[in-house]
């Protein structure tokens, strides 16, 4: 399982960062696997998968993607990666918290439930500050990034598209215009979870792609 640049163990980028560095890095990590991979990605990490089987699809046995935000993206990332710069640069972890919340527009109830239910604690500090710095890169990924779900049709690696149908919008949009795009793909959507469903059922996540696996034969190409 890689870690991007800015998230430990790896290094910090050493200037803006862009998906192309991001499948730069890996592939290197595909490389070292030494033959085609079933890649499996979440949320910004799907995103990253996307690229990477656009861009190197003979590097792959399969692909599979968890609700990518392929909507945070663009022009409208920039003004909220200047924020999210200069909050890291005074080290205010509030704002910083605020902006990703903006970027990935997650309701404002489930952002209360999630203060409510962190209370007091607080995370290890180094820690913290090393996800700011890899929050920072990727959103200057996002931000020079595109949305147009056509791009993804070059994409003919059977495909396993996965959802928690509570996701809130644009998300269930996306995932339409993602699973419209896609020429070989296989959609499941899981009733009653939501962006955080890997975290809070992740059996659901390990069934679907074991059953995705064992349908995808060995070198197999297209649907």
């Amino acid at each position: 399982m890689p870690a991007r640049r800015g998230y430990g163990p790896s290094d910090v980028s050493p200037g803006r960062k862009s998906f192309k560095d991001d499948v730069a890095d890996l592939i290197a990590v595909i490389e070292a696997v030494g033959q085609p991979v079933h890649l499996v990605g979440g949320s910004y990490g799907a995103t990253l998968a996307l690229h990477t089987a656009a861009a190197e699809p003979g590097r792959l046995r399969s692909l599979a993607v968890f609700e990518p935000p392929l909507y945070a993206a663009g022009e409208s990332i920039g003004p909220l990666l200047d924020r999210y710069r200069a909050a890291f640069e005074r080290d205010d972890a509030g704002e910083m918290f605020a902006v990703l919340n903006e970027v990935t527009r997650v309701p404002p109830s489930i952002v209360a439930a999630f203060v409510a239910a962190a209370g007091d604690r607080r995370p290890d500090p180094a820690e913290a500050r090393r996800s700011a710095i890899g929050w920072l890169h990727d959103l200057e990924a996002l931000a020079d990034d595109g949305t147009d779900p056509a791009r993804w049709s070059s994409i003919t690696v059977p495909t396993l598209l996965m959802q928690g149908a509570d996701t809130w919008e644009p998300m269930p949009t996306t995932m339409d215009a993602l699973a419209a795009a896609l020429p070989a793909v296989r959609r499941v959507i899981w009733p009653g979870q939501s962006h955080f469903a890997t975290t809070s059922a992740p059996d659901l996540a390990a069934d679907a792609l074991r059953a995705f696996f064992a349908e995808v034969r060995p070198g197999r190409r297209g649907g």
